[in-house]
């Protein structure tokens, strides 16, 4: 982990994240996403800092075992009625373009 070493935050990682996302920030964004993102890793680096020794392994705060519920059949809407609005359907279905090639 990198607790002890906080990663800094400069143009060439915020250029990077740009790319990532696929959005271009005018340079006021981009000076103020620099900021707010050192503050999150800096923030982050003093999380590390807490003595958990003892303190056991956790994805959820509380000790719930399961908060699934059992499923049960609902009334659901007829299919004319789900498909009274769609642009392009057939007797069964709503039909949407392709978006994955094969």
């Amino acid at each position: 982990m990198w607790y002890g070493k906080v990663m800094q935050i400069d143009d060439n990682l915020i250029s990077y994240l740009e790319d990532l996302s696929c959005l271009t920030l005018p340079d006021s964004e981009k000076s103020r996403l620099s900021g707010d993102l050192q503050k999150i890793l800096d923030y982050m680096a003093r999380l590390g800092e807490l003595d958990t020794t003892g303190v056991s392994e956790r994805s959820h705060p509380f000790d719930i075992v399961n908060s699934f519920r059992d499923d049960e059949v609902q009334p659901s809407f007829s299919r004319e009625l789900i498909l009274k609005n769609a642009p392009v359907k057939n007797d069964e279905m709503i039909i949407a373009p392709r978006t994955v090639e094969t």
